[in-house]
């Protein structure tokens, strides 16, 4: 199989900006010529191992970061945004669309934050009836999908966040000693930590600076949550200066951002990037192990995996995803080129839905999605006890996974058939914009073609797709 080119313009574009060249220093500096580079920038031409030797020899960049990662990104929430019926007749071909997140992914975003906008004020106004009732009825965008999509657009991995949590854990090596440490921290701040059997996990009194955590949560919930605390009170500075570069629409998104940037704090200090990443690569990802050496829950422990894209010292690409029993997505990230649904669930042939049938298995999978990207998928329930007779249970699927080519960093692979082709199932992102025309499980017709109706007979589905 050929390489494919790499096409990075807007990335050249945006390296040559903070560095303050010009287009004759730039292309100076790559040991190019001036057209040569013009060429290049506007995606006319792809970037040449010379260059790509060079900005990493000149510049010291990390190679991979000129990857499409980000720009398969835009693509699939522009066809998904696209699939609107809206849209129904100006559908662009998917080459235009791969052309606008490469060579403008600023205006590929700005569509995107409109057709967002369109679609909540769409919904607003199909309740009218119910909003004109309420005082607090105004159009803004969601708070929660402006924070999703910002951590999906930062690669899920904070950089500032993540080295000042390393930093934090330097001097500690087991699960006890961080846990430790986080309670000698709050203790120095003038905080009491006070173990209750109580509603909810954490509840922090300001006035009188009590840290209160349930006694009935798991242990690695216990520090996750001292670690939060020690986020929120010792590094507030960095954590309203990333919310500063952030600009959020509204308070709400900040103050939800803010949880975020703590709960990401405590993660990368319960689990160091370059302990945990070594180690890691150590055990082949094997998450049962890194659960024991970092005293961190299964979910934690796929979560940090998908973060570790620090420049430089990039983990395997994982792509990670949380799912409801009713296949709403609540938790997505992808460092691969599989992407998921911005709107609704995920694909129904997914084996993160089957989880919930075998609680506390690891389930695996092979699947390809209509690109021919082949991945392995790994799914286990993560159902949340609240740790009393009566109480409700949460239910959560989990699903962490990775491109094929890399199933021999991964000890989930190991007795897999992965160079059969008939071993891989047929996955797509969502129903709307699957291309495959003969799925068993679509739920809805693909908008992006036409449908052929046959009065006369059914099959599998009561139309065919053209």
């Amino acid at each position: 199989m050929a390489t494919p080119k790499l096409y990075a313009g807007a990335k050249l574009r945006e390296m040559r900006a903070k560095l303050s060249l010009t287009q004759k220093d730039f292309a100076a500096k790559l040991g190019v010529s001036l057209p040569y580079l013009n060429q290049m920038e506007n995606n006319n031409r792809p970037v040449s191992t010379t260059v790509v030797l060079a900005l990493a020899q000149e510049f010291g960049l990390d190679v991979t970061e000129l990857s499409t990662g980000d720009s398969e990104r835009l693509v699939s929430d522009m066809r998904e945004a696209l699939a609107d019926p809206v849209f129904a007749e100006t559908m662009p071909p998917l080459a235009d669309l791969r052309l606008a997140a490469s060579n403008a992914p600023a205006l590929a975003r700005a569509f995107l934050a409109l057709h967002q906008s369109y679609r909540q004020n769409h919904e607003r106004l199909a309740s009218l009836d119910e909003a004109l009732g309420r005082e607090d009825a105004r159009l803004q965008a969601s708070p929660w999908e402006e924070v999703r999509d910002f951590f999906h657009y930062c690669d899920n991995y904070i950089d500032a966040v993540d080295r000042a949590a390393e930093y934090f854990s330097q001097d500690t090596t087991t699960p006890t000693e961080i846990r430790a440490k986080a309670v000698t921290a709050l203790e120095n701040a003038g905080v009491t930590v006070a173990l209750q059997d109580m509603e909810g996990v954490r509840h922090y009194d300001p006035e009188h600076k009590i840290l209160q955590l349930s006694q009935l949560a798991a242990p690695e919930t216990q520090v996750f949550h001292l670690l939060m605390q020690v986020a929120l009170l010792q590094q507030n500075g960095l954590l309203e200066a990333t919310l500063d570069f952030a600009k959020f629409q509204s308070e709400e998104a900040r103050s939800i951002a803010k949880i975020g940037l703590a709960n990401y704090f405590a993660g990368a200090a319960l689990m160091p990037y370059g302990r945990f990443l070594a180690h890691a690569q150590e055990v082949r990802h094997d998450l049962e192990r890194l659960t024991i050496r970092f005293g961190a829950s299964i979910e934690q422990v796929a979560h940090r995996l998908s973060t570790l894209q620090r420049p430089g010292a990039k983990g395997l690409p994982f792509f990670f995803v949380r799912v409801d029993q009713a296949g709403t997505i609540t938790k997505r990230h992808s460092a691969t080129r599989l992407q998921f649904a911005r709107f609704g669930g995920a694909c129904p042939l997914w084996n993160v839905h089957r989880a919930f049938e075998t609680p506390g298995q690891f389930l695996r999978q092979l699947a390809a999605t209509p690109d021919g990207v082949r991945y392995i998928s790994l799914a286990r329930d993560v159902s949340k006890s609240s740790g009393r007779f009566g109480a409700p249970l949460r239910r959560y699927a989990i699903a962490l996974g990775c491109e094929v080519k890399h199933a021999s960093l991964l000890v989930y692979a190991d007795g897999m058939d992965v160079d059969n082709a008939a071993a891989y199932e047929p996955i797509g992102i969502s129903c709307r914009i699957c291309e495959r025309r003969n799925c068993h499980q679509r739920s809805v017709p693909p908008l992006e073609r036409r449908l052929q109706v046959d009065t006369n007979q059914r099959g599998t589905l009561p139309y065919e797709v053209n």
